[in-house]
């Protein structure tokens, strides 16, 4: 027979596991469709962002912030949902997991958009040329985990039960309905027939 601990902690890879599969998949996603900035090489080495083309930098950087707060979510929620495991190693394994998924999803999405935007050649002055999408910053790998935690603490916080609900609740008993005694004159009536 299997005993909690081992439950909980093949639940633990499993959330571990599955968050990072995630991650690398939603990083792909981002990389194909994140948008390129576009630049005017104005000398060897050297371009300038087009009119209105600055603002996908930002676009780029939101898109990732979204998609690593959905990634966060989900796992959060799915791993919650497994009962028997909740705990607070279900919770090292949901910001651990998230942790090492955002910078599994960075890296997988920027593998893919080095892929879908080679280096381009900036030694021509006066040709346009698209850059790849990037992160911008490590501060937004903050991003899923901390929605992670956040959302195991909310679905923690509402749980009504001391032990989160991984014991099966007690069984209420149905009590037999009171018998009904029928009234002295239908008795003696019905003695007396």
């Amino acid at each position: 027979m299997t005993t909690l601990p081992r439950i909980r902690l093949r639940s633990a890879a499993g959330i571990v596991c599955g968050t990072l599969v995630a991650s690398a998949l939603v990083g792909a996603m981002w990389g194909v469709l994140a948008p390129a900035e576009h630049l005017l090489v104005v000398a060897p080495d050297r371009g300038v962002s087009l009119t209105g083309e600055s603002v996908h930098r930002f676009d780029a950087i939101g898109m990732f912030a979204c998609a690593g707060l959905v990634v966060g979510i989900v796992a959060a929620v799915a791993a919650w949902a497994a009962r028997r495991s909740r705990g607070p190693v279900a919770l090292a394994a949901v910001v651990a997991g998230n942790a090492v998924g955002a910078g599994v999803m960075a890296l997988g999405g920027l593998g893919v958009a080095a892929l879908r935007f080679p280096d381009a050649d900036v030694s021509t002055p006066g040709t346009i040329v698209a850059v790849g999408p990037g992160i911008g910053t490590l501060l937004v790998l903050l991003f899923q985990p901390l929605a992670a935690c956040v959302v195991t603490l909310v679905l923690a916080a509402l749980n009504p039960y001391d032990d989160l609900g991984v014991s099966d609740p007690p069984v209420e008993l149905d009590e037999d309905p009171p018998v009904e005694l029928d009234e002295p004159e239908e008795r003696d009536a019905t003695l007396t027939s």
